[in-house]
């Protein structure tokens, strides 16, 4: 009945479960500044954490996955990353 949770699970759950409060945070910050250019700072700092998140996830995923998975395939999964986020990143 009673499952054990593994800690690599509970690791990225704790992760999205802060970066969604953060989220949360900051839009009350927006609405309690009521400044375009106050938010458009805060948003902006916000933006940093995105990808740390998605770094950090993954990070903890593959690590809990090492045994079970070759280290090419780690490496390809985290240049799979790193495509994402210089294809967000750039202009």
């Amino acid at each position: 009945m009673f499952h054990l949770i593994e800690k690599a699970i509970l690791g990225m759950a704790f992760l999205r479960f802060f970066s969604g409060s953060l989220e949360i945070l900051v839009a009350f910050l927006f609405i309690k500044y009521n400044d375009i250019e106050k938010a458009l700072v805060i948003n902006s700092s916000l933006a940093l954490v995105g990808p740390i998140i998605l770094l950090l996830t993954t990070t903890i995923g593959l690590v809990g996955m090492a045994e079970k998975i070759s280290i090419t395939k780690i490496l390809w999964v985290f240049g799979g990353v790193a495509c994402i986020i210089y294809g967000v990143k750039s202009n």
